[in-house]
């Protein structure tokens, strides 16, 4: 995917879950993110818009809407359609943040398109915006052991040890964030993507 000329808005999306019960759950990982990337750039998430806190600013001069749906994490792609219709915001100016369970705690993986994975979250934003040809940013949050059951373990809250490394985790993924929107997809993938171990091809 080749970075969109300049000239109309980004649209950053974090999925999560609103509501403080699930503030540092896995599921919540994409909230977390976009609002690192809101902190790190002077922007405040202050606004309520098409059922999403939302936030304008700028990065590497360029005019970015950083939005936390707040329709739950299965519903997710009705706020982003609508925040992509009133701003005639094109796919390929779509950066979707996320938790992603098929990849180790800590990883990180930017893909310029693809499946949902299984992810309700981005299924319900393809199957809203009509295409799956967007930016992504997947958080990994496996925990290195079996799952037996992979709904109610994204619920969870995360373990002390694993809160103790989050803030390098939202500040590298606040990173990727900023360099999609500053240098394209293609060159934050070699930045940033790193093989870890385990990990199929397929699944990067």
């Amino acid at each position: 995917m080749e970075q969109p000329e300049s000239g109309g808005p980004w649209l950053i999306a974090g999925l999560g879950n609103p509501g403080p019960e699930y503030e540092f759950t896995y599921h919540n990982l994409g909230f977390l993110v976009v609002g690192r990337v809101a902190e790190r750039n002077g922007i405040r998430l202050t606004r309520r818009e098409c059922s999403a806190q939302v936030g304008e600013g700028a990065i590497s001069g360029r005019p970015v809407v950083i939005a936390r749906p707040q329709s739950f994490m299965n519903l997710s792609g009705g706020p982003v359609r609508r925040l992509m219709e009133i701003r005639s915001i094109e796919p390929g100016r779509l950066v979707l943040v996320f938790d992603e369970l098929a990849l180790d705690w800590g990883s990180l993986r930017i893909r310029p398109k693809g499946s949902s994975g299984g992810h309700n979250g981005v299924e319900d934003v393809i199957r809203s915006i009509g295409t799956s040809e967007f930016a992504r940013v997947r958080l990994g949050i496996h925990p290195g052991h079996p799952v037996s059951d992979g709904a109610a373990f994204v619920l969870a809250p995360m373990k002390r040890a694993q809160r103790k490394e989050l803030d390098e985790i939202l500040d590298r993924a606040a990173q990727a964030v900023e360099s999609i929107i500053a240098e394209g997809v293609e060159m934050s993938m070699t930045k940033f993507n790193r093989r870890a171990q385990g990990v199929k091809p397929e699944e990067e």
